[in-house]
């Protein structure tokens, strides 16, 4: 019947589900964020005809890698670009979790690096997000560039990313992915260091053939082909009153300007094998990471994504736009790692998963200046047809991973 229905946002009508992990097609592949309207076709996480996802099969695919071999690449590497002279070799984005804090502390103290950590700060920090960002500092050791934008076009794009997009985290997104390079360009540092590859959760499994970062992900190449929430670069000026310098933190490096300087951008997670709990273990020993103190709604875990009071209300829009809520991301990582059985991720996503963040729900609205109401009323509009039915008042999906 689900074939039938309107389906939004380009996702396939035919609702699929792992066979191995709790994730389902329905999950968008990364995107340029840049480039993301109302209008956009994604390709979506790709279930071959066994039933398993290309997540699942790179996990499977980590597990024949030569390791050691990885290794002795990164070092060449490392070797090529490693300096002396004081001054930088290397960037690891952050704002201080598990993943930039391992990168991070591993560049520095295992591999001899001198890497500049570079911070876009969440929208909004909480206590232990911020404290964690300061151990990582302080306890790990490192220098730190923190970019904080303009409070009132931030808001606004905020604003807007929620209004137009449904997606809380975008203007995060925009400056996590994009300030590094441009970083790199003015202080001349060559190599950019991020963890994982998207590949681990859901992207193309061929994205895995290289240690780098597609360039269209983070470089530019005119002002036409960029949308901050939702909207064109142009009318931001022209609508709604924002100055092009307002509006250029968001935006990538020029092309042209990170070819000419060869500025590259790797993932750490092609050279080692990456998981993240143990990611998570080595921050806590090595830069005084701390988990929160108590679940996070909408999953069963503590660690994973704890920076920003907004990180809850952006799962939930997952929940809404795609069937996918948190836990189904978290039971679906673990599961690759063997963490978790199939089994006991269907039970955690059917309890956990779509829970109302309700912790830093008032104070975020009160933040952006949106109605509550007008946020719930958003969220009723973006319910995919194809995924959602309401029944006697209540939305329920129509194929729940524990009826696949």
């Amino acid at each position: 019947m689900s074939e039938q229905l309107e389906a939004y946002y380009g996702l396939p009508r035919e609702i699929r589900f792992c066979k191995r992990c709790v994730m389902s097609n329905q999950r968008p592949s990364s995107y340029p964020e840049f480039k993301h309207t109302k209008d956009r076709i994604t390709p979506t996480l790709h279930i071959d005809e066994d039933g398993v996802c290309d997540a699942c099969r790179y996990a499977e695919k980590k597990e024949q890698i030569d390791w050691a071999a990885r290794e002795k690449e990164l070092e060449m590497l490392l070797e090529r670009f490693r300096r002396n002279d004081g001054r930088y070799d290397c960037i690891v984005p952050g704002s201080g979790g598990k993943d930039s804090a391992y990168a991070a502390h591993l560049l520095k103290y295992k591999y001899d690096m001198h890497p500049l950590t570079v911070t876009w700060p969440p929208i909004l920090y909480t206590d232990y997000g911020w404290q964690n960002f300061r151990n990582w500092i302080e306890v790990g050791g490192f220098d730190n560039i923190s970019f904080r934008p303009n409070g009132r076009a931030h808001k606004l794009l905020t604003r807007l990313s929620i209004e137009n997009l449904l997606h809380p985290f975008q203007t995060f997104i925009l400056g996590q992915k994009n300030l590094a390079p441009k970083i790199a360009l003015q202080y001349d540092i060559p190599l950019i260091f991020y963890g994982e590859p998207e590949a681990e959760y859901g992207n193309p499994i061929a994205e895995t053939n290289s240690s780098l970062r597609d360039k269209s992900y983070y470089a530019m190449s005119n002002l036409a082909e960029i949308s901050l929430g939702g909207v064109k670069a142009q009318e931001l000026m022209d609508r709604y009153g924002l100055s092009l310098n307002e509006i250029s933190p968001y935006f990538p490096a020029d092309y042209r300007d990170l070819e000419r300087k060869e500025i590259a951008v790797h993932y750490l997670g092609y050279y080692i094998k990456w998981t993240p709990q143990e990611a998570y273990y080595y921050a806590v020993e090595h830069t005084g990471f701390k988990a929160r103190p108590f679940r996070t709604e909408g999953t069963y875990s503590k660690y994973n994504s704890i920076d920003d009071k907004i990180d809850d209300l952006h799962y939930y829009t997952t929940f809404i736009k795609f069937g996918l809520g948190r836990a189904s991301y978290d039971a679906s990582q673990e599961i690759r790692n063997k963490h978790l059985t199939r089994e006991e991720g269907v039970a955690l996503v059917k309890r956990f998963d779509g829970e109302v963040p309700q912790r830093y729900f008032e104070e975020v609205m009160e933040y952006l200046e949106i109605e509550p109401e007008r946020f719930h009323a958003l969220c009723e509009q973006a319910r995919s047809p194809h995924l959602w039915v309401k029944e006697n008042g209540q939305w329920r999906l129509r194929h729940p991973v524990w009826e696949a």
